[in-house]
């Protein structure tokens, strides 16, 4: 054998993880953030549940957006418009509603945008 304790320490060391590894367990140093520090796969319940909450609010705030900037009465023209037409367009009609949430972050970005970003015209002036 070898006289040098540090090589003799290292192999004590593999032969610890090896017998470890037999039994099943993995090895994990101390301070690291190993296998123990992450969820199991049976933890995660709500994967499904974030992505459609954020194309919800992505939704919510987009409509708010067309709210603010085209004015509540004209915004109430074009959803009537979408009731008139095709399947799919009233399905635009039933999403395109002005919800409760929809009306008050129209009011907020009214209150937080320059008065230039409210009510543009629909036609431009043409040359």
């Amino acid at each position: 054998m070898s006289s040098d304790p540090n090589l003799a320490e290292f192999r004590q060391r593999v032969a610890r993880l090896r017998q470890e590894h037999a039994q099943g367990r993995g090895f994990e140093a101390s301070g690291t953030l190993g296998r123990s520090r992450h969820p199991a796969s049976g933890q995660r319940r709500l994967t499904l549940w974030k992505p459609l909450l954020v194309v919800l609010l992505c939704g919510i705030g987009l409509k708010a957006v067309i709210h603010a900037q085209v004015g509540a009465r004209r915004y109430d023209q074009r959803v009537a418009g979408l009731w008139q037409g095709e399947p799919v367009e009233r399905l635009g009609a039933v999403l395109m509603q002005a919800d409760p949430a929809t009306r008050f972050l129209s009011a907020q970005l009214r209150q937080l945008l320059p008065a230039g970003f409210q009510a543009l015209p629909t036609e431009r002036p043409r040359p």
